[in-house]
């Protein structure tokens, strides 16, 4: 099912809002990874579970605000005695190095097959070789255009990542469609300028965001050329 937050901005559509489906065209499609193209919760929960374990910190609250933040604002919030670069690299070089239990989200791969190379990127505030490790793990392609945390500072709800993405693809931002599953993520994703879709595959709820599906099944490419790619959004 499609729906609409409360106090969503209007959106450039070829359809109706009273239709079970919405078509939208774009210039480019700029992911999330972590939730949105890849599950990587058992690695994630792991891995901050043993760091919390060792330094009694309570896992909840870590889990509560890591997601969709580099490491080290992560260590900040909840941690800032520990919030060192050696620290975050730790914790993101362990991460790395461990592809158990990682799969993509339901829908990705089909997703990703059907979009031209040059249409579509991922933007994740994980760095470059645990991006590249996490997505080959989870059997997702890595983009040609991958904007991590070792390319723009700071990381989101920041939107430099986004637009970073969108320059590169030579795509303009407000019609590129952002895909996320994290507030912080979302928050970039507008403050860039871009339409929103939020995916409920790791929050049960999203606000702030033009439409909410519940996984990458529900996006669907009609055609693809020269002039963007045409979706279709629904069920």
């Amino acid at each position: 099912m499609i729906t609409q937050p409360a106090g969503a901005s209007p959106i450039r559509s070829h359809s109706t809002r009273n239709e079970p489906h919405v078509t939208l065209d774009c210039d480019a499609l700029l992911f999330d990874m972590d939730g949105t193209l890849v599950d990587s919760t058992e690695v994630v929960e792991r891995h901050w579970g043993m760091w919390a374990a060792r330094h009694g910190i309570d896992l909840a609250e870590v889990l509560r605000v890591s997601h969709g933040r580099p490491t080290l604002e992560t260590l900040r919030l909840v941690a800032p005695h520990l919030a060192t670069i050696d620290e975050a690299a730790a914790l993101d070089a362990g991460e790395a190095g461990d592809s158990e239990g990682l799969r993509p989200v339901r829908g990705a791969a089909e997703l990703l097959a059907s979009l031209p190379p040059d249409r579509w990127a991922v933007v994740t505030s994980a760095g470059r070789a645990l991006a590249t490790r996490r997505l080959r793990g989870a059997s997702v392609p890595v983009p040609d255009v991958l904007v991590t945390s070792d390319d723009v500072s700071p990381g989101k709800p920041n939107p430099k990542g986004y637009m970073e993405a969108a320059r590169r693809l030579g795509a303009a931002i407000r019609r590129s469609i952002v895909i996320e599953d994290a507030p912080v993520g979302i928050d970039a994703g507008r403050a860039a300028g871009a339409i929103v879709i939020g995916v409920t595959t790791t929050f049960p709820s999203l606000s702030n965001c033009d439409y909410v599906i519940p996984d990458l099944r529900a996006i669907r490419v009609v055609e693809s050329g020269a002039a963007g790619v045409r979706l279709e959004i629904g069920a």
